[in-house]
Parts: C-alpha cells; structure tokens; sequence
C-alpha cells in the first residue's frame, strides 16, 4: 500500500497510509476526512499528513482551521494522535479510554468517543456505530475485532477499522477473483463478551448495519484497502461473511455456558 488521498464525493476524502510492522511489513492503515453540511471537517482517526497529501488536505480545511474534530474510532489505533491533533489544534480531540491513557498528555474531549453524545453531536452527517455483544477494548491486546464505525450517507461510504475486512487478492488471481472478498476479523470469537445473549446481539447489530448501509457504495476499511459495492451487494456480502464465522462464534459462546 502506498499513501494516497482519494475523493469519493459528496464531502468524503479517504487517507490511505503506511504502516509497517517491525519496519518490514506493510500492512496499511487509514483516515478519512469528511466535510460536514456546516461546511466544516471532521478527521476519522489519526494519520500524519506529509507532502501532497498534507499540501491538499490543508487546501481543503482552510490550513487546518476548518477541521472542527478529530474522531480516534478504534481504541488500539494510537501512534498517530499527538501528530495529527498538533496539526490541527483547533480541532476538538475524541478517543476512548485507552486513547486517554495511552497519551495522557493530549487534551482530550471529557465525552468518550464511543458514547451516545459524541454520535449525537455528528448525527447530522455521520452514524457512529458500536458493535453489540463484543468488547470494544479487549483486555487481550491481540483482540482488535472491536471499533467503532462510521456511516457517511451522503457519500455512501463506510470507515471501518479492523471488524469488517477485505481479503487482498493476489495479482495472479485477479482475473479469476476481481474483488476483494469481505470478512469479519478472526479474533471476533475472542472478543464476544461472556455473557449470556451476547452473539444474538452481535448477530442483529450487525444484520441492523446491513440494513442500514444497503446502498453502501464505498467501504474503505483499515488495513486491507477500499472497494466499491453495487446497491445491495454490500448488505448480502456482510450477512455471508457472518455466516461463515458464526460456527466459531457459537462454540465461543458455548464455552462460557
């Protein structure tokens, strides 16, 4: 993956970026800008502007005046915050609480990005939606299935860290298999909550997603890229995916009972 700013219409600007494990491998991660019907910008997640793609990105905002906050969705996505709330310091700053404990230093909105008010503070443009029946922070640091997502309507586009993936395809396959195939992140077992009904809510929080993202037409998701979905295709490939990760879902459930 390479850096990269995208414009998907209707106010929405995905950042693809960077991000290598142990200096090696490179497995991608994201942001995106959104601007609001106020005219102003909303940054989702933290991700350090460089070169062009800071040059337009600073165009777009008035030089980093007109972005009026910076939404950290996924509790484990931490690297970058004090970089992007240095540039844009007008910005109010929101994070869960391990965003806050992970940098103590930042000055943080007291509202945790996860809660009802802070999606009630962007509802005019944005669904912030946090899955139900699964841990949002692990106590296990290798769990990351859980984030909170992000609905543009306008733009029909959904950001996503870590629960909803793309597999890559292999360039060799491409003419075989031209499209990414969805899937849900596999430590998703791990993180259902050890509690009675907690893989019924997953299953109708995320057949309510489907629902409600049915004429989704971009996913930019973390790690793995972006596709581009017909009407509907998105909703049917979602309920697939939960399919085939449901048996494993069940048997983590059973072994709580």
């Amino acid at each position: 993956m390479t850096e990269a700013l995208r414009e998907l219409g209707h106010g929405f600007w995905s950042i693809r970026g960077d991000l290598r494990i142990g200096g090696v491998l490179n497995v991608g991660t994201q942001a995106s800008l959104v601007r609001l019907s106020s005219g102003q910008f909303v940054m989702l997640d933290s991700y350090p502007l460089r070169g062009e793609i800071r040059d337009r990105v600073m165009a777009l905002t008035d030089q980093g005046r007109a972005v009026t906050a910076i939404l950290n969705l996924h509790p484990f996505h931490t690297l970058h915050c004090t970089t992007v709330a240095r540039d844009f310091p007008g910005a109010s700053l929101f994070g869960s609480y391990r965003h806050w404990r992970k940098h103590p230093d930042l000055d943080w909105r007291s509202e945790p990005v996860e809660s009802p008010e802070v999606a009630d503070m962007f509802s005019r443009d944005l669904v912030l939606t946090l899955p139900r029946g699964i841990d949002y922070v692990s106590g296990n640091e290798r769990v990351h299935a859980g984030s909170l997502l992000a609905w543009h309507p306008a733009s029909r586009t959904l950001h996503v860290d870590d629960t909803i993936n793309l597999m890559p395809v292999p360039s060799a396959l491409r003419r075989l298999l031209p499209r990414p195939r969805l899937f849900l992140h596999p430590s998703m077992p791990r993180a259902l909550q050890q509690r009675p009904g907690a893989l019924e809510e997953f299953r109708a929080w995320l057949h309510d997603l489907a629902a409600k993202t049915a004429d989704l037409r971009w996913l930019c998701a973390a790690h793995s890229g972006m596709r581009e979905f017909a009407p509907g295709q998105f909703a049917d490939e979602l309920r697939a995916a939960f399919r085939r990760i449901e048996p494993k879902l069940a048997r983590a459930e059973a072994r709580q009972a």
